[in-house]
């Protein structure tokens, strides 16, 4: 097992250059401009769509605040889910770019409809005013919404694990001048997606608070239609890589070989077991794994026996070892994935309970003009985008001077350090809500829910903050694991396991939410997280309590990182004799 600050990568180069699936011309610097274009706009639709959402069902759906909060972390756990089945399509069958093609225009079906439903009187229920019980949504409403989340959430499914590994498709791991650029353009990727959000979260906000939804949802569906366009038209410069099966079907006959070998012992010498380079040709294009001792009951797949065919094998008897070591791959990358999932169930509050938070506060810069609740995330993304500044240009060169990492330090201490952060964000947030009520206690509005408190909103500015700064350390961290220790055929499946901690953390939030909504209801009808005035709720027991969940969460991930092995890797390229040419490479 490998230590968490010694990781390294086996690199054993080989004389074969073996034939790319894509012409060596393509890819490269030349296609970011229309990859970040296409991000740009899409992510500008999809926070424009979502960033101010629980507005739009609380105040023209009205719906009660604890039903909203759970729609919103169903969708975000849907939409994170989706990925999977947009991916085994991408690896099997399609292809990234196709599937990233007609997925966004899936996504634009559903931002259309939501629009038209923000604009037609007859697809919401009618306005209210001050104090008066508003009419909800009827069913035929509902399932307009419905609808149109579940388009969407279809189309992020195609989009989001594919376009990041697109992107870092265009450049060449094998060459020595394009290899350093793939780590960098997962900080590229996520500064022009932060400032894309920064724009979604503050003008598009406006405009739907000032303006009116069918203004701030037809805004962001153009520019998913921009984005498509944009997209299809950098077509004949892109770095295609042909789809190369399924990987799941791959990972099952391991599974299925290995059951029917169990019987059988682990021979003495690895190098006895199966390998042919002709049938891994399409699946290891980069390079071939190599045999690690770990589930060595997985390995067993790989022994030949006498009723094996090896010219033509069958594969739900026979493995290669590249093969085996695929699903061993993923197999350590499981404890890693599980530890990021609470992170996401602390950020998903931002967009729910403390959005309600910052509706009940002084909002104003001047005397007419106030911040939108809704673009107060702004202070998220301004924090992430200046800490992905600062870890790029300051952070990485003086940490690569100790370290002698390209990236100045492993991915896994990356992580790690934003796990720390997420935990005194959601601390110091319990801390301010206790400040907000006793502010709404001390001016008599604790019984006012929809009066403003004089409390500044600025208040709030922290643990926003914290969070943007969390993520940039984290999630950049964690796309970048899922990326480089994932199997070069698998790592668009790689990149929808990312989203599918996201998927579990919005799932988790949903079934916290609605736990402690129940168990600490009260006779006299008290709650932590009450439907109708957060003044009269416990919101800080809540922020702690997923600080305590946080905390016992960063041990587990401690351990699991130091027992983290990384994927040995044969890379095909210079004249070096397999045998005797051992090249250590820290790939982290």
């Amino acid at each position: 097992m490998e230590a968490l600050g010694t990781p390294h990568t086996a690199i054993i180069e080989t004389m074969e250059e073996k034939s790319s699936h894509a012409k060596r011309q393509k890819g490269g610097m030349i296609t970011m401009p229309f990859i970040f274009a296409n991000e740009i706009c899409e992510k500008l639709a999809v926070v424009g769509f979502g960033a101010n959402m629980i507005t739009y069902l609380t105040t023209q759906l009205h719906m009660p605040l604890t039903q909203a909060a759970n729609t919103l972390t169903n969708f975000g756990g849907t939409a994170s889910l989706t990925p999977l089945i947009g991916a085994f399509i991408c690896d099997a069958y399609a292809g990234r770019f196709w599937t990233i093609a007609v997925a966004s225009i899936i996504y634009q079906m559903g931002m259309i409809s939501l629009t038209l439903s923000a604009i037609l009187p007859q697809l919401r229920p009618p306005p209210c005013e001050g104090e008066q019980v508003c009419q909800r949504a009827n069913t035929e409403q509902l399932t307009v919404l419905y609808a149109s989340l579940l388009l969407t959430a279809l189309g992020s499914g195609g989009i989001r694990p594919c376009v990041v590994a697109f992107g870092a498709d265009q450049f060449d791991e094998k060459d020595p001048k394009q290899s350093s650029k793939t780590w960098k353009y997962f900080n590229w990727y996520y500064f022009c997606m932060g400032a894309s959000i920064l724009v979604a979260v503050t003008v598009i906000v406006y405009i739907q608070d000032n303006i009116g939804w069918g203004w701030g949802l037809g805004i962001p569906s153009a520019a998913m239609f921009i984005s498509i366009i944009v997209f299809i038209f950098g077509y004949p410069l892109y770095r295609n890589l042909d789809p190369a099966g399924s990987p799941f079907t791959r990972l099952i006959q391991v599974c299925v070989s290995a059951f029917r070998k169990r019987n059988l012992g682990m021979v003495s010498d690895p190098k006895l077991l199966y390998q042919n380079e002709a049938l891994d040709a399409s699946i290891s294009v980069g390079g071939k794994l190599l045999y690690t001792k770990h589930f060595k009951f997985l390995s067993k797949a790989a022994i030949v026996t006498e009723e094996d065919n090896l010219k033509s094998p069958n594969l739900w008897r026979l493995n290669t070892v590249h093969r085996v070591e695929e699903l061993k791959s993923v197999i350590r990358m499981g404890p890693i994935w599980a530890a990021g999932i609470l992170l996401i169930t602390a950020y998903a509050q931002q967009g729910t309970f403390s959005l309600q938070q910052a509706k009940t506060m002084d909002r104003h810069l001047s005397k007419s003009f106030q911040i939108p609740a809704g673009s107060m995330s702004v202070f998220t993304v301004v924090s992430m985008l200046s800490t992905i500044a600062f870890y790029d240009r300051i952070l990485v060169p003086i940490t690569r001077k100790f370290t002698g990492l390209d990236r100045g330090i492993t991915f896994l201490h990356r992580m790690g350090i934003g796990f720390v952060i997420s935990i005194l964000a959601t601390f110091v947030a319990g801390f301010v809500e206790v400040k907000r009520k006793q502010a709404a206690l001390a001016h008599g509005l604790a019984d006012k829910p929809h009066t403003v408190i004089p409390i500044s909103v600025f208040w709030l500015v922290p643990q926003y903050s914290l969070h943007g700064i969390a993520e940039a350390f984290m999630s950049i961290g964690h796309l970048e694991f899922f990326y480089d220790q994932a199997p070069e055929s698998m790592r668009s499946t790689a990149t929808a396991l990312f989203w599918t901690a996201i998927s579990a953390g919005n799932y988790i939030s949903t079934l916290l939410v609605t736990l402690v909504h129940k168990l600490s209801a009260k006779a006299d009808g008290s709650n932590w997280l009450p439907d109708n005035n957060l003044n009269k709720g416990k919101l800080e027991y809540f922020y702690w309590l997923i600080t305590l969940m946080q905390a016992v969460n960063l041990i587990y991930y401690i351990f699991c990182a130091k027992m983290y092995t990384y994927k040995p890797l044969q890379i095909h390229n210079k004249e070096t004799d397999p045998e005797d040419g051992l090249e250590l490479e820290s790939k982290a």
